[in-house]
Parts: C-alpha cells; structure tokens; sequence
C-alpha cells in the first residue's frame, strides 16, 4: 500500500464511514457475479477485480496463481506500531456450485431483495471478502492506519482444502506472510440468537481436524449368480454400515465447555459437565447447534463398485468424511480401523490438523470489545467450528489464527443452513454491522 500521508493520518479511533457501509453491498454483489464454483470455474476475473478495487483507494497488491486461473491476491498495509507483529485478515474467493434450478433467484445475480443480498457465496464468503475490501477502502481514504501491520489475502481454492490456494502460498510463497503472529478469517464472529434480545457470537479458537479417507475392499471376482463369500461390494458395505452409525463418545474440549457454561447463564439453568446431553437439553437452539462439536465423526459420502449387473467385482471403493476434536485424532483412527473388515483398507485423501488456542491476549479482547461497542446485547464466547479452513494452512506458519467477521444476523435467520445451501443470503444491514466491527477491530487489535 501507498503509506498515508503523516501530515493526514488520523490519530484517534475513526467510524466506519456511510460511504463504506453503503459500497459494501455494491462490492458484495459485485464479488457475487463472478462465477467462482469450485472446480467448475477458477478465481482469475474476480481476482483481477479485487486487484482494481484496491488499486482505486492507493493499495498496491500482488496477485499469484499457482495454476491456470486459480488466483489469490495479497496486499500489505502498514500499521502505526511496525514493532509488533502483523495481523492477517483472510477470506477465499471461490464458491462451492449451486444449481439455479433449485434457487428462488439466479445464484450469480446478486439480487438485493427483502432486505437480503442473495446469491452463492453471500454468507459463504463473499460477504467478508466485500467488507475486508469496504475497509481497507475506508482507511486509505480517510489515512487512517491499523493498529499494526496488516496482510489482506484473498484466497484461491478453500471449497476444495486450499491446495491451490492457502496451502501452496504456505509452501510455495511463505514470506508473503513474514512477521504475520495472528490471524482472523471465516468460522466465527456471527450472531447466534438466545432470546429475541441477547445474541452469542461465537468466536473460533478451535477447529475439529480433517480425515477424509478412501476404503477399498478387495474380494473375488466372479458370476453374479454364484455363491461368493469374498465378495468387496458387501465387505464394504458392512464397514460402511458399522461406520455410519457408529456414535463417538462425548470429549469436552475447553471452547465448548465454555460456550456451554455462558449459554447456560444466559438461560438460567444449570451446566452439568457430567450430563452434557441433560444440560443440552436446557439449551433450546444452542444445542442443536452444538451437538456436532461435542464429538469425532465420520459419514461415509461416495460409493464405487462393479460395471455389469452380472459381474460381481473383485475391487470396491467408498469415500469416508472423518472430522476430530483436538487431542482425540488418535481415537477417530484407531476406531475406525477396528470398524473395517480385515478386507478392507484405508488410505488418505486428505489428512490435516485440529486447532486449538487460548481464548485470551490483546487481539481476543479487540474482538470482543469490537462487538460489544457495536451490539451491547452481544455475547462474545469461544467456539469449535466443526469444519475446516484456511486457517489449517496457516497455522503450519505458526501463526495464531482465529475465525471472526463480525455479523449481525436476524434471529430468525438459519444461518448454518444456507453455508452450502440453496438460497444463500446475507442481511444488508449484517454487511453494514460488518464494516463497523472491522473498522473498530483493525484499529485496536
């Protein structure tokens, strides 16, 4: 970035501007209208835009791709205190493919109606992309600096793990990211309804870790009318039976434990550690909610077997979705292993780590405080996302990361429905609320 002026540079703490609040729905829509779906399309023209809306406000950037079209761009703003170590704010351009057919309005419209921005990647995540650019406009029209250092990266391939996107910048390009400490992207910071007055807003200090496996069942190949009993279809779909409904014990980690116990104050009952499922049931939402987060899981997603009806197969394969807790990899794999039949093998599509950090330091105090400013009735509390992101590349840097973008959301939105989901939209005003928290985080944190 073109270093503001000192002679122009504000001191003191700046307001999102209604300009920036106005243009975040405009940038929103506009990042909705390029067709990212991941593998179907790539990030390159949308990535080549954000690369001009930056440039418009004076911030120089860089865009890389790692492979044809597949496109991320990352700029540096430099912050009042150069002695401290930078914050990176991330979000991914690509989208997972929405079929239109299913969709009240086209998917790649970004049509505003009913108070709503629709289309994919509203929540999922342009949105954050539209108000990581609304800021960085702000503070380089006004000359207002960050408190430190901070990376913007906008992210090529996260819908598919980030191979071509925060993964290979890691291994290919790290001092992109030199003297980056902490950072904050997308599974947290959004609100989450107690009553129709009082919201959490759960941020991420934790993610499950990623275990997506392939099976393969080798058996006799012969006549479908004989008699086999070494047949791969069916030893494989005994091991996929045993491990669909197989149910992981409880393991309490610290950041559900403790978004659990604040629940629970807010409601006025009692959290009893040693009946969690009691205690969710005197939750209301918040427990549906967080049932996902209370234990490892594995869902058997994707099926391959055979070519004729006649021909039993000597070779079937399956596609396992494994998630675990941090501290509990070790108990997803071995109980997984004890469920397969001695035919069937395993091996890794994609394999990375669980996060956890401390729910505490400077930057933890400037979210909450960002959000509380901005909604008094708002509940800061940490959070397991039960997924995964960028953040898994990051952390291989050693960098503190985080999932926070700050999002007001009516109570009577299903958020967690629309990630992936037909009608994907975001509130106009969560965008604005969005600008503000921003503004104020990157000012203090």
């Amino acid at each position: 970035m073109n270093t503001p002026d000192p002679d122009t540079t504000t001191t003191g703490p700046v307001p999102a501007s209604e300009e920036a609040q106005r243009e975040v729905v405009d940038l929103c829509a506009e990042l909705i209208r390029f067709d990212t779906s991941n593998p179907i399309s790539n990030e390159r023209a949308c990535a080549n835009w954000v690369v001009a809306r930056l440039a418009e406000a004076g911030i120089d950037s860089e865009l890389i791709e790692s492979a044809p079209g597949r496109a991320s761009v990352i700029a540096r703003i430099e912050g009042a205190d150069r002695e401290r170590g930078a914050l990176m704010v991330h979000g991914h351009l690509d989208v997972v493919p929405a079929d239109a057919s299913e969709w009240q309005v086209p998917p790649f419209s970004g049509e505003i109606r009913d108070g709503y921005l629709w289309g994919r990647g509203a929540i999922d995540m342009k949105d954050t992309v539209a108000v990581m650019l609304a800021t960085a406009r702000h503070f380089a029209r006004t000359g207002t600096r960050p408190s430190r250092d901070l990376v913007l990266a906008f992210l090529a391939d996260e819908e598919a793990g980030g191979k071509f996107g925060g993964h290979w910048l890691v291994e290919h390009r790290p001092e992109l990211f030199d003297g980056v400490t902490e950072a904050i992207g997308e599974g947290g910071g959004f609100s989450f309804a107690i009553d129709d007055t009082r919201r959490l807003y759960p941020i991420e200090n934790a993610q499950r870790g990623m275990a997506w496996m392939e099976l393969t069942a080798t058996g006799r190949a012969g006549h479908g009318s004989s008699p086999n009993d070494e047949n791969a279809v069916t030893d494989l779909a005994e091991s996929l039976t045993r491990i669909g409904r197989h149910t992981f014990p409880v393991r309490l980690i610290e950041p559900v434990r403790a978004l659990l116990a604040e629940a629970a104050r807010l409601y006025g009952v009692e959290f009893d550690e040693d009946d969690i499922e009691g205690s969710l049931a005197r939750l209301g939402p918040v427990s549906d909610f967080m049932q996902v987060v209370l234990r490892n899981s594995a869902n058997p997603t994707m099926f391959q077997a055979g070519y004729q009806t006649n021909v039993i197969p000597g070779r079937a394969t399956a596609r396992v979705d494994g998630r675990f807790l941090p501290g509990h990899e070790q108990e997803l794999i071995d109980t997984i292993d004890a469920l397969l039949l001695p035919s069937v093998s395993r091996e890794w599509v994609n394999h990375d780590l669980a996060m956890e950090t401390t729910f505490d330091g400077a930057l933890v105090d400037a979210m909450c405080d960002a959000v509380r400013a901005e909604d008094p009735d708002g509940h800061p509390v940490p959070y397991c996302n039960p997924g995964g992101t960028d953040a898994k590349a990051f952390t291989h840097l050693g960098i503190r990361c985080f999932g926070f973008k700050g999002l007001k959301l009516p109570h009577d939105l299903n958020y967690g429905r629309l990630f992936h989901g037909v009608d994907e939209r975001v509130p106009l005003e969560g965008l604005r609320f969005g600008v503000r928290v921003m503004t104020r985080l990157w000012q203090s944190a």
